[in-house]
This record gives structure tokens, sequence and C-alpha cells, in this order.
């Protein structure tokens, strides 16, 4: 019996077909080959176009089949993971109205800020355990206040991952999951928030039905399966934002188990069984893909927009590589520290654990005589692995204290330098594991699907297949404290221009 799983990335749809019986993948593709485009008509906004994740889907999965390893028809559930916090637009015909607003978008800021004042932040942080921030629920605002034309027609509004299950089977369906990340959940009350809807003045029949994650979405209809040569009928059976999807694929789903990523974002995601929150909103808490009323599962997010895409930027602007593993040997090239080069990778919209400040990205301390491509490469790559030690201290503020992460050998955990930066800044060892997003789809179609019993059987003989241990801590820490005195000098040179703007 074998499981479909799909990981719709900013970057690009992956897909992975898992063979229940062994837990094997048997096969995988992406598509497009080349990086997505994210639509940017002002500054600070990102968009991209749902029917084109939906293309991309067909694409990744006719060309998964094509590579001859299964037989498409033994395909019995079907996953979805996706980019969390976006907002997708249907009328009642199931058009999408305007392109999706993606989750590094940043001109709702200013919408949440509001609400968090309005609102009260006890009562947000109590009930919701987040600023409404630049989430969701703030983005559909946003489109009420300046596209009324366009919220208007709308019939229902979705998370990326509902989408596709739409397109897949003609039903809408959304999790307590997907309404947490979009901040429409009240977790002292397990059920929709009526006080956000009330506040923004939002009608709840453009709330979809609210399913159990692991469940039935929806069957596939005749003319998608014929399409993908999939059998009719067979359920998508889960559906999780990409970062409690890859926690699932890494078996992290109990209090103080840790994973990371770090792709176009990057991301720690740790599991709490308590209803905690940072005062300032700087981490935010979600639903887990395991959490119920009867049984508390709390994930807590560091988000951090600027980090994969940083790296991108760098191997584009200088042509240092045809590819990223020799841009990751230019970067090994060159010591610990990168000369004393420092690179600040905050250029992706605002930053939550910047209070939402837009800071912009870096390079600083440059020696014209020193100084080369390699030197920039290491310096991004490191200043990504400090960034995630400036949110990793804030989780730690907030009783998260890991000794071991769990990753998958994906994106930036591909570079020996990144690694053992990460691992030696923030004195965790990290741990490997096979499998990625679209894994960890196709494992929870399984559970939704009933071929696994629990998450327990799922999880069944995982094992971490490398580790990497903290090593050059002291040369680490002394660069890292470079690296935050800049960064804070910087935060505090931004307010202070804003206080003469305003006076």
């Amino acid at each position: 019996m074998l499981l479909l799983g799909i990981d719709v990335g900013t970057s690009s749809v992956k897909v992975s077909v898992v063979d229940a019986a062994t837990h094997q993948c048997v096969a995988s593709a992406h598509y497009p080959e080349t990086e997505a485009e994210i639509i940017a008509p002002h500054a600070g906004w990102a968009e991209q176009s749902p029917d084109q994740w939906w293309e991309y889907v067909k694409q990744a999965i006719l060309k998964c089949n094509a590579a001859g390893n299964y037989d498409p028809q033994d395909i019995s559930a079907i996953g979805i993971a996706y980019q969390m916090h976006g907002l997708v637009l249907v009328d009642k015909d199931g058009h999408v109205l305007r392109n999706a607003i993606i989750w590094c978008d940043s001109r709702a800021v200013e919408t949440g800020n509001k609400a968090f004042e309005e609102m009260g932040r006890e009562y947000c942080l109590r009930q919701l355990l987040n600023s409404p921030g630049n989430f969701t629920a703030s983005k559909l605002a946003w489109v009420k206040e300046n596209e009324p034309a366009v919220y208007e027609k709308i019939n229902k509004i979705m998370l990326p991952g509902d989408f596709i299950a739409f397109k897949m089977t003609g039903d809408i369906t959304t999790t307590n999951s997907a309404l947490s990340e979009g901040i429409f959940w009240d977790f002292r009350k397990e059920g929709l928030s009526s006080d956000i809807m009330r506040y923004f003045g939002f009608d709840e029949s453009l709330i979809p039905a609210i399913q159990p994650l692991f469940s039935s979405h929806g069957y596939l209809k005749a003319s998608v399966a014929s399409r993908l040569s999939l059998k009719q009928g067979i359920p998508v059976a889960y559906k999780a934002g990409d970062q409690p999807n890859n926690a699932l694929s890494l078996n992290v789903m109990e209090p103080g188990e840790v994973a990371a990523t770090a792709g176009t974002s990057g991301v720690i995601y740790g599991v709490s069984d308590e209803l905690g929150y940072d005062a300032y909103s700087r981490i935010n808490s979600f639903a887990h893909v395991n959490h119920s009323e009867a049984l508390r599962r709390i994930g807590i997010l560091l988000c951090i927009n600027g980090t994969g895409i940083f790296n991108r930027w760098i191997r584009t602007v200088t042509g240092a590589a045809q590819s990223y593993a020799t841009l990751n040997e230019a970067a090994a090239s060159v010591p610990v520290g990168a000369e004393g080069l420092l690179a600040i990778p905050f250029g992706n919209g605002a930053e939550r654990m910047l209070n939402n400040q837009i800071i912009g990205a870096h390079f600083e301390q440059i020696d014209l005589n020193k100084h080369g491509i390699a030197h920039m490469v290491r310096a991004v790559q490191e200043g990504i692995a400090f960034s995630f030690r400036y949110g990793l201290d804030i989780m730690r503020e907030n009783g998260m204290n890991p000794q071991v992460v769990r990753a998958s050998s994906a994106n930036l955990f591909l570079s020996d330098v990144f690694t053992k930066a990460f691992a030696g800044v923030n004195q965790v060892s990290v741990e490997f594991y096979e499998g990625d997003g679209s894994y960890g789809a196709a494992i929870g179609a399984g559970i939704g699907s009933g071929v696994f019993a629990n998450t327990t059987e799922a999880a069944a003989g995982r094992k971490s297949v490398a580790k990497v241990a903290p090593s050059h801590s002291t040369l680490y820490e002394e660069r890292y404290s470079a690296w935050k005195e800049s960064l804070e000098t910087r935060i505090a040179q931004l307010k202070q221009h804003e206080i003469v703007q305003v006076n």
C-alpha cells in the first residue's frame, strides 16, 4: 500500500510516494526545476498564484509517476503540507479572486498591531496565544479595508493546503491547526474565535467546515484522478502547515522535542503541553498536529524570514557557483568567522522575532583588501546561524531549552559550514533523519486514513542517520557577540529614525 505526500513550498512543490509497510520513500520529485517566483508589486508585499501552485502539484505528481518505481493505482491516500499563514480567497464558483498573500508579506503588520492593542494584549495572548500580527486574519482584514470589491465576492477563505485539497476533491475544509496559524482559534474555548471575527467584522460563513486534522478532507475527483493516473475516490486524509508537518516527519510529537528547518525561511519548532506564549509575540504558539482538547500539544514556533532566501540571493548576485554544493565548498575554504566579515540576513519582510520590524539585509566590516566572494558566502551562512541563536535565546526565555535539535538533510543543512555554525553557536547537537516535508505529508496521510493506528506506529523504526555535535563554541560565541551588537545597533538606529520622523 502506497501513500502520496505533497509539500506546497514557496520555492517549489515536492511530492513523495511512501510504502506504508516499510516506511521507505519509493519515489520523489519536485516542480518547477527553477525556484518559483514571489510576486512583489510593492515593497514588503509577497504574493503567489494559487492556480500556479495547483499546476505545480499536478506536474510534480506526473513527474514522480514517470520514474516508473510504482503503480500510481496502488496509492491509497494523500497528505498535504503547505507554506503557513497564506490567504487564498475564492468566490461561490470556487474561482480564485486574487493572488494569495503569502507568509512573508508585510502589508498587514499595522492592521495586526492595531488589533493587538484594541482587543487587548493580555486578552490576545491568553486566548489566541499570539498577537494577530501579520497572520492570515490580519491579511483578510487588509483585503476587507483596501480591496472591498474583492472582499464582497469572497465565499470562502483558505490556507494554501486547504486550496490544494479543494482542487483535488471539490470539498473545502480546514482544521484547528490551520485556524490557529491564521490567528482565528481561541485556545481557551477550543473553537473559532468569535471575538476575532467580531473585531474584524468577518462573517463566520467565510470559514470552511472544521475537520480533525487526521481525517478525510474529501475524496479524489474522477477528473483529477484520470489526469494524474490515480485511483478515483482515495481520500485526502491529512493537511498541515509545513512546520508542524516537518515536526511530524521528524517524530517531534511530545513536550520538549524540537525540530529545525532552514529553507526559504528558517524555523525552530518545539512541542509543549502548556498554553504558553511570549509576552511580545516574538515567537508563536499554534496547535500541533496532535493537539486536541483532551491532549494538549502546542507547537512553539520561531520563524526567521531571511534565511535560505539570503543564501539564494548571494548565489544569484555573485555568480559564484553553478550549484549550492559548490557554493558550500567556497564557504568552507574560509576560516570560521569569515575573517571578520558579518552578514545580517533580515531582508525578507518584517521579522516577528524583531517585533515585526523591517531591518533589511546588510554586510558589515568589509575589508576591500581581504574579503572576497567566499568570505561573503561564509558570512551569509554564519549570519543565518547567528539569527537562529538570537531566536533560540528568546525560546529559552520562554522555557524551551533543547539539547538536541532534529532536522532533515536538506536546504541549508546540506552545508557543513552552516550546520557546524548552527550547532556551535546554539550549543546543541543536530540529529539528522531521512525524509522531508513531502515524506511527512505521506505519513500523515497514513495516519488520517487509518493505515497507521496512531502516530507511534507511524514513527516505528525512525532512527537518526547522522549527528553533528557542537564545536568551536568559544569562537562562534565571540563572532555572535559582534554580530548581535551590530544588529542591535541597527535596531536602535531604526527606532531613532522613526522617532525623528514622527517628531
